[in-house]
């Protein structure tokens, strides 16, 4: 049964692991009609529990349609076959653009917050991120923000703006990689380290157990790398987190 124009909807679906994250963060409870699988997975979200209350499903509109979500959260595109089924079904799905910037995740929190009818929820945490945009340190310490293999990030990019926050100046890098050498030759003051998967580093990734990089000048600082696979604002509180290891 169609939801009345202007009501919010009563039963959302999200199809993405990062619309998992804001329709956790922003619905009533009682809204959510099912996330995915991955947000059932201790290994990928910190919001995990919160995401087991509700059913799962694969990522595709053919496995919520029986649950008769009224509206569905996804990012990135897809089929528009998928938009069409939807429409004719009765259900409105929004799709989220993937974030280049904080103002993109400010621009999604905002979209989610009203297609939810939860604007206030959604302002809760906008201005949680003003907060701190505007107390945003002054002293930017030399970062490197290190995955598996010497996998790091843009300097210019959105993880990069996350970091600013801290207090870290993501290092220039060319391909966004780090190598041995110039890890040895140039360290970094501060290693940020994801801590994302660590168990399953591959033999590409051995060179971060070096013993001359655990014997680095560098401070190494780890980081909850699952917060990082979305860069939305899971990560608010792990920047007031990390703000306490930048003084």
């Amino acid at each position: 049964m169609p939801v009345p124009a202007g009501a919010a909807p009563r039963r959302v679906a999200s199809l993405n692991l990062c619309t998992d994250e804001l329709l956790l963060m922003l619905a009533e409870p009682g809204q959510i009609a099912s996330v995915t699988h991955l947000s059932h997975k201790p290994a990928e979200t910190v919001l995990w529990r919160s995401a087991r209350r509700h059913p799962l499903n694969d990522g595709s509109l053919l496995s919520v349609v029986r649950l008769r979500p009224d509206l569905v959260l996804t990012m990135g595109g897809g089929s528009g076959d998928k938009a069409g089924i939807a429409r004719r079904l009765g259900i409105r799905v929004v799709d989220l653009p993937y974030p280049q910037s904080l103002a993109d995740i400010e621009r999604s929190i905002a979209t989610v917050a009203h297609a939810l009818g939860r604007a206030e929820a959604g302002r809760v945490l906008l201005r949680r991120i003003a907060a701190l945009l505007r107390t945003k340190p002054e002293r930017q310490i030399d970062t490197v923000w290190l995955g598996g293999g010497g996998r790091s990030v843009g300097a210019t990019g959105l993880a990069a703006q996350w970091m600013a926050l801290a207090g870290f100046r993501q290092r220039s890098l060319p391909g966004d990689r780090i190598s041995l050498e110039e890890f040895l030759t140039r360290p970094p003051r501060l290693i940020l380290r994801s801590d994302y998967r660590a168990d399953q580093y591959s033999a590409d990734q051995s060179w971060l157990r070096h013993r001359l990089v655990r014997g680095a000048r560098s401070r190494s600082v780890a980081t909850d790398g699952r917060r990082w696979t979305c860069m939305g604002p899971g990560l608010i509180s792990e920047i007031v987190r990390l703000r306490g290891v930048a003084e």
